[in-house]
């Protein structure tokens, strides 16, 4: 059990991480995702992935 909550600490920081390393149009848009994943950590994170990922410049 602990395992998966380490694998799940790795995957939600390396998001946090993805999101700020992330170039986007306009910087609102890096705030908002940042907002997103630090509030809503799972479902933040799938977002990020699913969505946020493709609106990357």
């Amino acid at each position: 059990m602990f395992g998966l909550g380490i694998i799940g600490l790795a995957i939600y920081a390396y998001t946090i991480y993805d999101v700020i390393i992330s170039n986007f149009a306009n910087d609102n848009d890096k705030l908002i995702w940042v907002i997103i994943v630090v509030l809503v950590p799972l479902l933040g994170t799938v977002l990020w992935f699913l969505i946020g990922r493709g609106k990357r410049i």
